[in-house]
């Protein structure tokens, strides 16, 4: 049921921005949203009546609907997203600035008046599990009934969220679908202010303001003021035969298999083995007494790209989203079941994501970046240590990005200095989803570029300050399993089989797997991983591992100019870094 203040005994200070924030939007009624399954159906109800969404088929998906966005607003617009700050500097040449003064004015401006003969709900959240020191609540205002089912799922909504406000403090997000107009998006980020204006989007990145906005961008500047870490990554516990559960984190671009990861399902010949997910895409971590990284993961559902997702690829999510989710922008069998390219077996007639009739042949059936939403508590394997208000202690960082060549299947850094670096350097080949042309590398250090709250060569400074604080720091690989042989296929079958790299990950960091010392890092001998059950072809494991030091020398190159690109900030030992492997590389022992 949707509340009134009163029922919360709510401080006059909410209250009053809550007052004001309406007193320029001028929504026609508000409403307090409590996050009970009452108040879920209910607004499921009221987006069924003004189509806002479609009732799938119910005995095969219950309590599962369909949205189609307008085809101007079905994806993050990084052009329109804003880091708004005194200083230019602060921001760093990766990310959009414009002055705080200039922005709140404009955003001001362009919010009056725009929620009339509209409901503004008004959504207290939890980020982080009940009762945790490193919980975050924010308040979203919004007129967008489908951005508040989202939240009820991706959050913890409701009294819940306002029990945790400490000291009155809590980010402040304001979000208004406008009039969809791509001209006068913006997606604001104000730092200093813990405050996030979004209008004229009702894109999950862009209008879901607890997502990429306060949990990435305002908390990463959180992070470095305060000394933790707000990371675009997975969390996932790898549990061995003997029960022994090893935690690590992962960051991963888009398109890199990070959701599959997380979500990874053993392959038989590892049957004794098991894969528990904590997050399959943000990563707070905090130092304890003891100085480890404990990582909790501020979400509650996932919010995860449809397409090639597939019985094949990751069964456990596929077994999710089967009920209790709201799909986005994609197609519709005649039998009111979803249905996206790579799925299986496409039906013989479909409605497309926009609701045209389709026949094979007609391209894309589902939108590239169509969505679901679902709860994370209904993932069948699901980490007992969720919602565990410490974290979990993690003893690795994998970095991995889609690569056809050069970077081996996997590899461990000398140091943590050497670990930062391989993060700075972390790039990604773009595939026909992320649009644009296929197969053009770019840049995306720690998969943070385009969630860094403020200037990236101080993020890496801030990474690095963690080794004068804890003797304990996890340990840093990186891997690939989209290398590829001549013949343009994949070298590695990936998927459950990447559950062979992640043991020997938690193998090195139990001191039981051997390694060769390389230029580039400590790379896997054959004998280490378990191939015995893969039957891989020929030398394709020698392959898979072989590091060209020429090939590494142009890698490095290119580095070099990247990292000019970010000016004097850029930290000194990173450059040292860099120049220690360039010797490696030019003077192999």
């Amino acid at each position: 049921m949707i509340h009134g203040p009163e029922n919360y005994g709510i401080e006059r200070p909410l209250l009053e921005w809550v007052a004001a924030v309406a007193k320029t939007t001028k929504p026609d009624g508000i409403a307090w949203c409590d996050g009970s399954d009452e108040e879920f159906q209910s607004l499921i109800k009221l987006m069924t009546a003004d189509g806002t969404l479609i009732k799938l088929n119910q005995e095969k998906y219950p309590n599962c609907y369909l949205h189609r966005s307008n085809p101007n607003d079905v994806a993050r617009t990084e052009e329109a997203t804003f880091i708004c700050t005194k200083n230019r500097e602060d921001v760093g040449p990766t990310n959009n600035w414009m002055s705080s003064d200039e922005g709140e004015a404009k955003l001001l401006k362009l919010l009056d008046g725009c929620m009339i003969g509209r409901t503004m709900y008004v959504i207290p959240y939890l980020l982080g599990p009940v009762g945790s020191p490193y919980s975050q609540v924010g308040i979203e205002l919004t007129d967008s009934c489908y951005v508040a089912a989202n939240m009820e799922i991706m959050t913890k909504v409701g009294k819940v969220a306002l029990e945790h406000i400490k000291d009155g403090e809590f980010m402040k997000g304001i979000h208004s679908t406008g009039q969809l107009d791509p001209n006068k998006r913006y997606i604001c980020h104000f730092p200093d202010k813990k405050l996030i204006m979004s209008l004229n989007s009702n894109y999950g990145g862009n209008a879901l303001l607890s997502k990429k906005c306060h949990s990435l961008r305002i908390a990463s500047v959180m992070a470095r003021d305060q000394g933790w870490l707000a990371e675009h990554m997975l969390i996932i516990g790898i549990e061995d035969p003997d029960g022994t559960v090893t935690y690590v984190t992962g960051a991963f671009p888009s398109t890199s298999g990070k959701t599959n990861l997380a979500m990874l399902k053993p392959p038989e010949y590892m049957k004794d083995w098991k894969v528990w997910a904590v997050s399959d895409d943000i990563a707070w971590m905090h130092l304890d007494s003891e100085g480890r990284f404990r990582a909790i993961n501020p979400e509650s559902g996932f919010f995860a790209v449809s397409p090639n997702t597939n019985i094949r690829t990751n069964p456990r999510i596929m077994e999710t989203v089967m009920k209790n989710t709201i799909f986005t922008n994609v197609a519709l069998a005649m039998d009111g079941t979803p249905w996206w390219e790579g799925m299986g077996d496409h039906p013989r007639k479909l409605w497309d994501w926009q609701g045209r009739v389709w026949t094979a042949g007609k391209g894309s059936a589902a939108h590239p970046n169509s969505r679901f939403t679902t709860s994370t508590n209904q993932y069948p394997f699901l980490s007992r240590e969720y919602t565990n208000p410490n974290g979990v202690p993690i003893t690795a960082i994998i970095f991995g990005g889609r690569r056809s060549d050069l970077v081996p299947l996997v590899y461990e850094s000398f140091s943590w200095e050497h670990g930062v670096l391989m993060g700075a350097m972390l790039k990604v080949e773009t595939t026909a989803a992320a649009g644009g042309e296929v197969g053009v590398l770019r840049y995306d250090p720690m998969a943070m570029k385009p969630f860094c709250g403020y200037h990236i060569a101080d993020y890496f400074r801030h990474w690095l300050s963690f080794r004068s604080k804890s003797e304990n720091l996890p340990k840093i690989f990186q891997i690939n399993a989209f290398r590829m042989g001549r013949d343009g296929r994949f070298l590695w079958p990936g998927y459950g089989h990447n559950l062979v790299v992640l043991k020997w990950i938690v193998d090195r960091c139990r001191g039981r797997a051997e390694a060769v010392e390389t230029p580039i890092g400590y790379v896997p001998t054959p004998e280490s991983l378990n191939l015995n059950e893969m039957n891989l072809p020929g030398n394709t494991i020698e392959e898979l591992l072989h590091v060209n030091n020429a090939a590494w020398m142009d890698e490095l190159e290119s580095s070099w100019r990247f990292f000019k690109t970010l000016g004097e900030q850029f930290p000194n030992i990173l450059w040292q870094e860099l120049s220690k492997l360039t010797e490696r590389l030019r003077n192999p022992s």
